[in-house]
C-alpha cells in the first residue's frame, strides 16, 4: 500500500484532495479542546503551519471562525487563538416524547438561540407533524435572512417503534398504528427542504452529554437518562457508539429480577411514569413533574422513588460493566437537580453494596445537560455529519 495514503483518525493529510477531511479535524478540535492558535493545531493535527495557515484562513472566510484576542507570551509575536463562530452553523433539534414535542434552534457552540413547544395528550403523526412545520417556520424567522441561510439541517430525537408506545401512553392500538410506515424524513421534506437526522431520543442525549457535559471527561462510559422511561446511551474511545441498527444502548431494556422472581425491564421499574402513577393513584395531580423544578409538594413520594430507582441503577451499571469495562456511568434525566444529586449519591452507596466479584466498579458521575439534553443532542446531528469528525478519537491534547 502507498505509505502516503495511509492516516490516523488523529492525524491530518496533507493531500490537497482530502482537505475536507482536514478541515473537519480542525472544526473537531475547536469544538472539543476550545480556542486554540495555529501552532497548536499543527502540533496536534500533525500538519503543517502553512497547510494550517490555508484551512484556518478558509473556514475563516466562510464565516465558521472568528479569531480572538491575542496572547502574548514570555518570547515573539503574540499567538491569535481561533475559535467556532457562533454565527457560524445553526440547527434544528426536536425531541418528541410522550406528552409534549420540543424544537431549539442551536448554534454552532451549543447555545439554543429560540425554542418552542407544544403538548398532548399523546403524539400522533398529524399533529406532531403540523406542530413541526408551524416550529420551524417561527424558530427560522428569529434569525436575519442572511443567517437564516446558515441553518444546516434538522435533527429528531424520538424513540424507536413508536407504534409499540400505545401501553405506555393510554392509547389504543390502532390509534398508533398510524406511525408505522412513517418517515421523518419524507414528512419533512413536504415542508422543509433541509437535511433530516433521526436518532434514538436517549442516544441523542447521550451525543448531547458527551459534546457539552461530563462525557468529555471519560474516554469509555455508559449514559443513563432517567425520563417518563429511562433510556440510555454508550460511548467507547471517545464515540458515541449508535450500533448497527441505531439501537446500541437501549439501557431501558436491562433485565431485573423483581422480589418474586419475576424477570422486569429497567424501563419498567426506573422511569418517571412509575412515580407519576403513584402521584395520581394518591389524589395528587402529577403536572409537576414535568412542568417544574421544584418536586418538593411530592416529597413523601419521591424519596421512595429515588430508592427503587438507585437501587436498579446501581444493578444496571454492574450489568453494563459486565460486558463493557466503563470508567463510568453518567447519569442525567429529566430531574431538578436536586433530586438528581440525591439520585446519584444513592446509586453510589447501592453500588458498594452489590455483588462485585470479576468487576471493577465504574464512577458513577451526575450529567449536566438535564431536561434538554434529547433536542440538543438532536440538533447536533446536521452539524456533526456536515461539519465535524464523527469520532472524537485523539482530538484532545494528549499532553
Amino acid at each position: 500500500m502507498d505509505g502516503s495514503k495511509v492516516r490516523s483518525l488523529s492525524g491530518g493529510v496533507n493531500q490537497s484532495g482530502l482537505r475536507d477531511h482536514n478541515e473537519r479535524l480542525l472544526l473537531s478540535m475547536l469544538q472539543r479542546n476550545g480556542p486554540m492558535p495555529g501552532s497548536d493545531l499543527a502540533r496536534l493535527a500533525r500538519l503543517s503551519p502553512q497547510t494550517i495557515s490555508v484551512i484556518l484562513r478558509k473556514l475563516e472566510n466562510d464565516g465558521l471562525l472568528e479569531r480572538q484576542a491575542p496572547v502574548r507570551g514570555k518570547v515573539g509575536k503574540p499567538s491569535v487563538p481561533m475559535a467556532l463562530a457562533p454565527d457560524g452553523v445553526f440547527s434544528l433539534g426536536v425531541n418528541i416524547g410522550r406528552r409534549s414535542a420540543k424544537i431549539v434552534l442551536m448554534d454552532f457552540v451549543g447555545n439554543v438561540r429560540a425554542e418552542t413547544s407544544t403538548s398532548f395528550r399523546y403524539p400522533l403523526p398529524a399533529e406532531i407533524f403540523s406542530f413541526l412545520k408551524r416550529g420551524f417556520e417561527e424558530l427560522s424567522s428569529v434569525l436575519s435572512p442572511d443567517l437564516r441561510e446558515r441553518i444546516c439541517g434538522v435533527g429528531v430525537a424520538a424513540p424507536f417503534e413508536l407504534w409499540n408506545w400505545h401501553e405506555m401512553v393510554g392509547a389504543s392500538a390502532e390509534e398508533f398504528s398510524l406511525w408505522k410506515g412513517v418517515s421523518f424524513q419524507e414528512e419533512i421534506a413536504e415542508f422543509f427542504d433541509m437535511p433530516v437526522h433521526v436518532v434514538n431520543d436517549a442516544t441523542a442525549a447521550c451525543r448531547a452529554e458527551h459534546i457539552y457535559g461530563r462525557g468529555k471527561e471519560f474516554r469509555d462510559y455508559a449514559y443513563f437518562f432517567v425520563a417518563a422511561f429511562v433510556g440510555g446511551g454508550i460511548v467507547l474511545n471517545h464515540s458515541v457508539f449508535e450500533g448497527h441498527q441505531g439501537n446500541a444502548g437501549s439501557l431501558g431494556s436491562l433485565r431485573s429480577v423483581g422480589p418474586n422472581g419475576e424477570s422486569r425491564q429497567l424501563i419498567d421499574i426506573a422511569s418517571i411514569h412509575l412515580l407519576e402513577a403513584r402521584l395520581v393513584e394518591v389524589g395528587l395531580d402529577p403536572k409537576g413533574l414535568w412542568a417544574s423544578d421544584d418536586w418538593s409538594p411530592y416529597e413523601r413520594y419521591v424519596e421512595p422513588w429515588i430508592r427503587q430507582t438507585a437501587q436498579e441503577l446501581a444493578k444496571a451499571a454492574l450489568s453494563t460493566c459486565a460486558v463493557i469495562d466503563f470508567e463510568a456511568i453518567i447519569i442525567d434525566g429529566g430531574l431538578p437537580s436536586d433530586v438528581k444529586k440525591t439520585l446519584v449519591e444513592r446509586t453510589r452507596r447501592y453500588l458498594l453494596n452489590q455483588d462485585i466479584r470479576g468487576l471493577i466498579p465504574p464512577q458513577i458521575e451526575a450529567g449536566d445537560m438535564g431536561r434538554k439534553a434529547r433536542e440538543i443532542g438532536a440538533a447536533c446531528g446536521p452539524i456533526w455529519s456536515q461539519f465535524l469528525l464523527k469520532s472524537n478519537a485523539g482530538l484532545s491534547d494528549p499532553s
